[in-house]
């Protein structure tokens, strides 16, 4: 099948409008008519080749929410007309141990990107900038009906990647929660961690979006660069998440955790980070990581959503708007996160 998309052809020039074949649908695979893309900062990354190697032309986008068209024929967990959705990996080697313990986001064969990677049919895989995609339907997700699918499609990649470190880290009732920055990550970490029960804290650069933190859930609004912040609150949080891709003083934060608390790296800042021994040994702290989510527990984090009415705040572009909406995610110049919709096509 041959398909409307929009591809990067360099990492130096506008994507642009093109063409992708679709294979047929094999027994065990479904079709999603993609109706909304959202645009992930890992999108940018990849077609500007910031992160490797990247074969060109590329169709990149892992926020995918859509509708069920076809499946195949020994498929039972999708019929046509379901909402599904697609997140940051299509397939994985299925054997190794983390697989089979259902950690198949850190498979450790490397899982199969969305896109910029190669396929178990030994094609590159394409992303959901696009009309319509084939997927095995193991690692297809379904999509709450309650949730509008424009507002669920940022939820497959900024919404797992907060929910599986809140909830590995057992944020809930009785934990004080801070998360660095209100953007597209962080908008989504409020939430859920308002609505796990924790008392959740904003720890942004300024009180610019103080409104917009507190109409998420958030208890507090602090500003990074008043310095009475890190007096004020020293030894007060259990868990912090960070969701920002700036270069900040990690020891600075790491003081405001309680003994036996967490600061989690999901933002990836492009330089190593400077971590004395003492800033951990002194609390008994932790520095950690978390990368998205498997596909049980992105389940898991789409049902909650669906329970607690959780959406991502999203501005829905137009095909024509791509470029101009990749630039505007670089300058932090989006409220929380650009939808394209793929009718535009």
């Amino acid at each position: 099948m041959q398909v409307k998309a929009i591809a990067a052809v360099a990492p130096d020039r506008p994507l642009e409008r093109t063409t992708i074949e679709r294979r047929d649908v094999g027994p065990d695979e479904v079709r999603i008519a993609i109706k909304f893309a959202g645009i992930c900062h890992s999108d940018i990354h990849t077609v500007r080749s910031e992160w490797g190697t990247v074969q060109y032309p590329i169709v990149v986008g892992h926020e995918i929410a859509g509708v069920i068209e076809e499946v195949g024929e020994n498929v039972t967990s999708f019929a046509v007309g379901d909402h599904a959705g697609i997140g940051c990996f299509v397939d994985s080697c299925r054997e190794c141990e983390n697989c089979k313990a259902g950690l198949d986001n850190y498979c450790l064969n490397g899982s199969i990107g969305t896109y910029n990677a190669v396929g178990r049919d030994g094609e590159p895989t394409a992303g959901g900038y696009s009309e319509q995609i084939v997927a095995d339907a193991r690692y297809v997700l379904h999509i709450p009906e309650n949730l509008p699918l424009d507002e669920a499609a940022p939820l497959l990649c900024a919404g797992v990647t907060t929910y599986s470190p809140l909830r590995h880290w057992n944020a809930g009732p009785g934990k004080r929660v801070g998360v660095i920055g209100l953007g597209g990550l962080g908008h989504m970490a409020v939430q859920i961690a308002h609505a796990m029960g924790a008392e959740v804290s904003v720890l942004s650069q300024s009180l610019k979006k103080k409104e917009d933190g507190e109409a998420l859930g958030a208890d507090h609004y602090y500003a990074t660069s008043d310095e009475s912040t890190f007096e004020d609150l020293r030894g007060h949080f259990d868990l912090i998440v960070n969701t920002v891709s700036a270069d900040l003083d990690v020891v600075r934060y790491l003081s405001l955790l309680r003994t036996d608390g967490a600061l989690v790296q999901v933002g990836a800042p492009s330089k190593p980070m400077q971590v004395p021994a003492f800033a951990l040994i002194g609390g008994r702290k932790t520095l950690a990581g978390s990368a998205i989510g498997s596909i049980a527990e992105t389940q898991e984090m789409l049902d909650f959503c669906g329970e607690h009415g959780i959406g991502a705040k999203v501005e829905v572009i137009s095909a024509d708007q791509v470029n101009e909406a990749y630039e505007r995610v670089v300058a932090s110049d989006v409220r929380y996160r650009f939808v394209i919709d793929t009718a535009t096509l």
